[in-house]
């Protein structure tokens, strides 16, 4: 069996012979990736199943068509974004070719997470792969039947010499990070991601970090209360709240929660029916150390419980909750609760709900809520996120050509569509001189004068429109 030293080093080897560069290569490993996902769908649904209890709805929709539209949009586009993209000139360099190359990175680590266990690797996985890279992948052990079959599939699809899959927990992700790559690519939590990047320090590695934190939703001004209660609920409990874009709290005046408390409940039985806990629709929290945390965070909770707040330890199961009173100092406000638990915080003014966001870490995603245009500008403006969405959670990121990450804690870097590709390449600067203009460098060589600057400047000047003084003469 191979160490982790070996493997990167196969897999350097592999990068140095160019087998990556060609498009064919590319597209045929994309193409592959995509039988892969057809091919097994039912396995990987049963193994999303015995994880989380992921519904195959669910399922579907968020681990394998999501992948499958971003990998559809990388193979159509691929061709594209690899062809070199020229910039202008000035006077000294009018007959140079001039343009910028993408290159691959070389070897890249891909560490995944265990909420969307196959999305979380493959994703990023096709951008490695448009970009021409090697890859070693470290799946989520806290989802072992996804990593089993990732570690099955992945060499059985996926040329070998290029593509490694290492399985196990804490011990294996700090034994590979104490190799060199050319990137590092990491979801995750943001404790873990400080260990990365620490790791990465040691050889000046590249990262991208795609973390989380706690994802505000406004709610404000007039709205269809109803429509916004059963987009809000589908949003927030969707894979049983465990989404890093999930909306963690609500932030609405308290004559807006009063009228959206109902209908929050109706949308919760019109989805899950009157007893959560016997649908099929609904997942379960992933480990018993998961659902401790939530359970142990509700009860710490100076909040009032309104709707749901029943668990069954053995099931794994937190029942959709909403809990309202909730103050800013309230455990549930201390950290990101990546679970069924819903806190509404009720503020006077639109001024105060932005207040609020702008005194806390930029979350990953935020939402706003309201049919005035007015106000979702406002708040689209004077706020930063990773990502933002009105009227709407979630499907923002399924967008492939929009990026996707965060900004400060809540990450670096982003991904999906084009943006992976160039997360994955190096932007190499380019420049192709003949000898036409030998004479003209007589300007640049010593004996230095005053007036052979003066041309220069004048030759190099980049122009600013309609502003003649610009121009060195």
């Amino acid at each position: 069996m191979e160490s982790h030293k070996q493997v990167v080093e196969r897999l350097r080897v592999t990068f140095r012979s160019g087998v990556t560069l060609p498009i064919q290569f590319r597209l045929a490993q994309l193409e592959a990736m995509l039988s892969m996902l057809e091919d097994n769908e039912a396995q990987i649904i049963e193994a999303l199943h015995e994880d989380l209890a992921k519904p195959k709805f669910e399922a579907v929709l968020s681990e394998i068509h999501m992948v499958v539209n971003d990998l559809c949009y990388t193979i159509n586009n691929l061709s594209t974004w690899m062809q070199p993209s020229y910039v202008g000139t000035n006077l000294a360099t009018m007959l140079d070719d001039c343009f910028i190359r993408m290159e691959p990175l070389g070897v890249v680590l891909i560490i995944g997470a265990w909420n969307y266990p196959l999305q979380l690797i493959v994703l990023p996985l096709i951008g490695a792969i448009a970009a021409g890279n090697c890859a070693i992948l470290k799946p989520s052990e806290i989802s072992p039947s996804t990593e089993k079959l990732l570690a099955e599939l992945i060499p059985k699809y996926l040329s070998k010499d290029c593509y490694a899959v290492v399985c196990g927990g804490p011990e294996e992700t700090k034994s590979l990070l104490e190799n060199r790559y050319d990137h590092i690519f990491y979801t995750g939590s943001q404790s873990v991601a400080r260990c990365i990047l620490q790791a990465a320090a040691v050889y000046l590695t590249p990262v991208t970090l795609e973390l989380g934190g706690k994802c505000p939703c406004l709610l404000y001004g007039h709205l269809d209360m109803k429509a916004a209660a059963k987009r809000l609920v589908w949003a927030k409990f969707f894979n049983v709240g465990q989404s890093c874009v999930a909306p963690d709290y609500v932030l609405c005046t308290a004559e807006t929660r009063d009228l959206l408390i109902p209908f929050i409940k109706e949308a919760l039985e019109s989805f899950y029916g009157s007893e959560p806990q016997q649908t099929k629709d609904l997942g379960r929290i992933v480990t018993d150390r998961h659902w401790n945390r939530l359970v142990e965070l509700l009860k710490r909770s100076e909040g009032k419980v309104v709707i749901g707040g029943q668990s069954v330890k053995e099931e794994k199961y937190i029942a959709p909750t909403v809990v309202v009173d909730v103050q800013e100092s309230d455990a549930l406000m201390q950290e990101e609760i990546f679970g069924p638990i819903l806190p509404i915080l009720t503020v006077k003014s639109l001024d105060e709900g932005i207040n609020f966001v702008n005194e806390r870490e930029k979350p990953l995603a935020l939402y706003v809520f309201s049919d005035e245009i007015q106000i979702v500008t406002t708040v689209l403006e004077r706020t930063s996120s990773g990502g933002f969405c009105s009227n709407d959670g979630i499907v923002h990121m399924s967008l492939p050509g929009l990026p996707f990450g965060g900004v400060g804690a809540s990450g670096m870097g982003s991904y999906h569509g084009r943006w992976g590709f160039e997360t994955f390449s190096h932007k190499r600067g380019c420049m192709l001189r003949g000898w036409v203009l030998e004479r003209v460098n007589v300007l640049r060589n010593p004996p230095y004068t005053e007036s052979n600057l003066s041309w220069l400047r004048w030759a190099t000047t980049a122009k600013k429109r309609g502003w003649a003084g610009c121009s060195v003469m």
